[in-house]
């Protein structure tokens, strides 16, 4: 028997209200070297996959950010790592999209959102983008997010928003990916 591997990781602080860090953007997560336990960490190990890694907090420069590495694995049916942040309340009115700062290796990543629609646990809406080695600010607005199956909205609603994660996905690949921002616009 699996045991379900659920990691509740002690990363990064998440202040009650959601604030805006520049014009029209608002922060979701401001990353902190303060351990609560907002972001989750797990791997397709809770369905029957082989996927492996972990997730850190870090700093470069005083800035800090969480790192998500790991081997993603379609054996078995598998094929994600993700770290996910359940969102503290609804998104502001008139949000466009969701708002990343990040840095990587060269590598094609996801961002899955889930909503009070989305209730079976392979329900999400995703939207990719690559990283490069540098940071760099990415805008997916929620036109772009593609729904997991017929039965869900065409477009997520930001007023429906419940989590948002940052996934590594669908093909066998060494993940590592730096979030340093996670918000709207």
């Amino acid at each position: 028997m699996r045991i379900l591997i659920l990691v509740t990781l002690a990363l990064a602080s998440l202040t009650p209200a959601i604030a805006s860090d520049a014009p029209g953007n608002i922060a979701i997560e401001e990353i902190a070297m303060q351990p609560e336990p907002q972001w989750r960490f797990f791997t397709d190990q809770v369905m029957g996959g082989q996927s492996t890694g972990q997730a850190t907090l870090a700093t470069d420069a005083d800035t800090p950010y969480v790192r998500m590495t790991g081997q993603v694995s379609t054996a078995n049916r598998g094929g994600f790592i993700q770290i996910r942040l359940d969102l503290p309340g609804p998104a502001p009115a008139n949000t466009e999209g969701i708002r990343l700062v990040v840095r990587g290796n060269n590598q094609r990543y996801f961002v899955h959102l889930r909503t009070s629609g989305t209730r079976l646990p392979w329900q999400y809406y995703q939207a990719g983008f690559e990283v490069t080695e540098n940071w760099s600010e990415i805008r997916l607005p929620f036109e772009s997010f593609v729904a997991s199956g017929a039965l869900l909205r065409k477009v997520p609603r930001a007023s429906n928003l419940k989590s948002a994660a940052v996934v590594a996905y669908g093909r066998d690949h060494e993940a590592h990916i730096d979030v340093q921002a996670l918000g709207f616009y």
